[in-house]
C-alpha cells in the first residue's frame, strides 16, 4: 500500500480498514529500513497512527505540520513521496534522518533539537496571518522536549497571541530516557485522574437512554474537551486554558479513529489547543517496547532478537569517563554528575548505578543545567554536566554569565565533539572551539583517546576554575607506541612521532589522521614530527618557541574560523614566532548526514587529502 501513498490527498481516499493495514505496513517497514541502517525507532514505532491521521485530516503541505526533535519524522516521510528513497534513510547522500526543507515541501521546518517546535509553528501562524492566508498549523511535541524552557516561553506568546495554531502533545512518558521533574508528574496525573476515568464511564452508559442517549454519547465523545473543561476546570486542565488554550484529551494515540475524530474537532478551532495524546514508544516491535532507550537510537541489529549486528570494539568514551568520575566520586563526596535527559548516550548510566543519588537528571533543559551546576559549584560541590557537544550550544550564555565569570570549578564535558555521522548537521559537534576559547579563565581540553580522557577527568578534580573536555563517541586506543609519556599536563603537548621536514600540530580525533597521513607523506619523501596538542587552552607555548621556524601546520575536526588553528596563529603573532603555514579543519559549510568516513572525506579531512593538501603547501609533489 506504501508504494499508493504520495500525499495527503491519497490517504483520504482510504477507508479504515485499508488506513490499519497501512499501519501495519508502516510499521514493517521502520523496523527493516531501521535495522539495517540504524537510526531512530522507538519514537516512530509511537506515532505511526498519529502521524497518518494528521496527514489524513489536515491538508498538507497547505497546512503546515512541525515535528518537534524531528528524530519521530521517518512515518511523515515515507507518506509524503518518500517511500521509495526511504532504503537511502541516513546514508550519504540519502534522506536524512530529520526534517530537510531541500527534501520535500512537506517538511516546512528543519528541527534537530527539542523544545522548538511551539516557537517556530507560533511564527508560521503569525506569517499566515500577516499574509492574509488561511491554512492550519500543527506542532508535534514530545513530553520530553516539555520540560525544556522554550516551550513555556512560546505556549505563554502563543495563549497571548490567540491565533490558530494546533499544539499536538505526544504523551509517551519518556524523552531518551524516562522523563524527570514536575511536569511529568502532571501528565501522569492527567492520565491516571480518577474523575476524568470514572466520568468516562458515565458517559458511556448514557448511550443506553432511549431517543437522545446515543445523540449525547457521540456529542460528548466527539468533542471530549467540553467534557474534560467542565470536569477540570480549576485542576488538571487549567494549567493550558491559564494559558490561554482549549485542551482536548487525554486521548488514545494508537486508535485512528479516535484521533481523526479528534483532530477534526480541533480542526475546527481558531485559537489555540492542546492535544493530549497517548502513545507508547516501540508500539508494535516487542524488542523496542520492552527497550525503548535502547531503540531511541540504535545501530543496525538483528529483528528477531534486537541484539546489535555489531558490538563496538571499546566501551565508548562516555562510559569510559563515566567509569573513571566513578572511581574519583568513591573519595570525594562532593562530585555530582549531571546529565539533561542523556543518561545512556553520554555514559553517565554507569556512574548512576553507583551513585544514583548523585546523578542529576533535569530532563530537555540544557540552560538551566549549566546554572543549576554553578550554583552547585558555588556552594562547594564539583559537578561534572556531561552533554553532547552540539546540545552545548544551548548554555552558550550561562556558560560565561553563570560559570565561567564567577570562575566556578564546573567540568563541562562534551561528547559527540567533532563529525558526528549518520545524524547530520544538528548533531555535528564542530563549533565548540570556537565558542570556548575566546572566553577568559576556561581551560579547554581535547584528548586524543579515551585514555586521555580518563587522564584529564583525574586532572580536574585537583583545579578550582571552569574546564571543557570535548571528545569523540569512540573509546578506542591510539597504537600501541603511540602516547608518548601517558600523564596529563594541561599546557604540555606530546609528541608522538619526530620529523625534520614539517611539524603536525594536531588536536583530538585529528591525531589519528595525522598519524595515517604520516605514513603516507613518508613513503613520498616527507618526514613529519606529530604533536598530540591534547591542550588547547592554554597552548604549549614552549613548544611554539622551540619550533626554529621549521614548517608548522595544525589539524582539527572542527571549524577552522575560531578554532585551535586560527588560536595558534594568534598566539604566535603575539608571541612574535613564525605563524602555521596552514590550519586543517572545516572550511565555511555544514556538514550532511553518513559514515564518519564519507564526511571526512567530505570536508577534505581523510588521510590522503590531508597528505595532499601537506605535499601542496610544502611545495612537493606527489610520485
Amino acid at each position: 500500500m506504501l508504494e499508493r501513498i504520495q500525499s495527503s490527498s491519497d490517504l483520504k481516499q482510504l477507508n479504515d480498514q485499508e488506513l490499519t493495514l497501512l499501519c501495519e505496513e508502516i510499521r514493517q517497514e521502520l523496523i527493516r529500513t531501521v535495522s539495517e541502517n540504524g537510526g531512530h525507532l522507538a519514537s516512530n514505532l509511537g506515532v505511526v497512527e498519529l502521524t497518518v491521521a494528521l496527514h489524513k485530516v489536515f491538508n498538507t503541505p497547505e497546512d503546515k505540520i512541525v515535528f518537534d526533535v524531528g528524530h519521530q519524522s521517518y512515518v511523515h516521510k515515507m507518506i509524503t513521496g518518500r517511500y521509495g528513497q526511504f532504503g537511502t534513510l541516513r546514508q550519504f547522500g540519502g534522506l536524512s534522518g530529520f526534517p530537510k526543507r531541500a527534501e520535500s515541501e512537506y517538511d516546512c521546518y528543519e528541527t534537530g533539537h527539542a523544545s522548538t517546535a511551539i516557537s517556530a509553528a507560533l511564527g508560521f501562524s503569525r506569517a499566515r496571518d500577516y499574509r492574509h492566508q488561511n491554512h492550519r498549523v500543527i506542532a508535534v511535541v514530545g513530553d520530553g522536549a516539555m520540560t525544556g524552557g522554550m516551550c513555556y516561553e512560546a505556549l505563554n506568546d502563543a495563549g497571548n497571541a490567540r491565533t490558530q495554531l494546533t499544539v499536538i502533545l505526544n504523551d509517551n512518558e519518556m524523552s531518551i530516557a524516562p522523563n524527570v521533574g514536575a511536569l511529568s508528574s502532571y501528565l501522569t496525573h492527567l492520565r491516571i485522574s480518577a474523575g476524568w476515568q470514572s466520568t468516562k464511564k458515565t458517559v458511556r452508559r448514557l448511550s443506553g437512554f432511549p431517543v437522545i442517549g446515543k445523540l449525547v454519547y457521540r456529542t460528548i465523545h466527539g468533542t471530549k474537551k467540553i467534557l474534560k473543561s467542565m470536569m477540570l476546570h480549576n485542576t488538571d486542565v487549567g494549567f493550558f486554558e491559564a494559558l490561554g488554550f482549549q485542551y482536548f484529551g487525554p486521548i488514545n494515540g494508537h486508535d485512528l479513529k479516535s484521533l481523526e475524530e479528534t483532530l477534526e474537532q480541533a480542526k475546527k478551532n481558531n485559537g489555540p489547543c492542546v492535544i493530549h495524546v497517548l502513545t507508547k514508544k516501540g508500539y508494535g516491535y516487542e524488542e523496542a517496547e520492552k527497550r525503548p532507550e535502547a531503540f531511541h537510537g540504535t545501530p543496525p541489529f538483528y529483528i528477531e532478537t534486537g541484539n546489535r549486528m555489531k558490538e563496538p570494539d571499546f566501551p565508548s568514551a562516555g562510559h569510559r569517563m563515566a567509569d573513571r568520575l566513578s572511581e574519583i566520586a568513591e573519595k570525594d563526596s562532593r562530585v555530582i554528575a549531571i546529565t539533561a535527559a542523556m543518561p545512556l548516550g553520554t555514559g553517565l548510566d554507569h556512574f548512576g548505578e553507583k551513585f544514583p543519588e548523585r546523578l542529576i537528571d533535569v530532563g530537555i533543559a540544557e540552560e538551566h543545567a549549566a546554572t543549576m551546576a554553578a550554583g552547585l559549584a558555588a556552594g562547594g560541590m564539583r559537578p561534572y554536566f556531561a552533554v553532547y557537544s552540539s546540545f552545548f550550544q544551548r548554555c552558550y550564555d550561562q556558560m560565561i554569565h553563570d560559570v565561567c565569570m564567577q570562575h566556578l570549578p564546573v567540568i563541562f564535558l562534551l561528547d559527540r565533539s567533532g563529525i558526528g555521522g549518520e545524524d547530520g548537521q544538528t548533531h555535528h559537534g564542530v563549533f565548540d572551539y570556537s565558542a570556548l576559547i575566546p572566553i577568559p579563565g576556561m581551560t579547554v581540553l581535547s584528548p586524543a583517546d579515551a585514555d586521555e580522557l580518563c587522564d584529564m577527568i583525574s586532572w580536574t578534580i585537583c583545579q578550582d576554575g571552569p574546564v571543557a573536555i570535548r571528545y569523540g563517541k569512540d573509546g578506542d586506543r591510539l597504537p600501541a607506541g603511540r602516547t608518548a609519556d601517558r600523564g596529563f599536563v594541561p599546557g604540555r603537548w606530546n609528541v608522538l612521532a619526530s620529523g625534520k621536514d614539517v611539524k603536525l600540530l594536531a588536536a583530538g580525533g585529528m591525531v589519528r589522521t595525522a598519524l595515517a597521513a604520516a605514513e603516507i607523506l613518508r613513503k613520498q619523501g616527507v618526514e613529519a614530527e606529530i604533536v598530540n596538542c591534547s591542550s588547547i587552552k592554554p597552548l604549549d607555548e614552549e613548544y611554539l618557541k622551540q619550533t626554529d621556524g621549521s614548517p608548522v601546520i595544525t589539524m582539527e575536526e572542527h571549524m577552522t574560523a575560531g578554532g585551535f588553528g586560527e588560536y595558534v596563529t594568534e598566539r604566535c603573532r603575539q608571541l612574535g614566532l613564525k605563524a602555521p603555514k596552514d590550519c586543517i579543519g572545516i572550511s565555511d559549510m555544514f556538514i550532511p548526514h553518513g559514515k564518519h568516513s564519507e564526511l571526512l572525506e567530505y570536508a577534505g579531512l581523510s588521510a590522503d587529502q590531508v597528505a595532499g593538501r601537506i605535499l601542496k603547501v610544502l611545495g612537493r609533489t606527489e610520485t
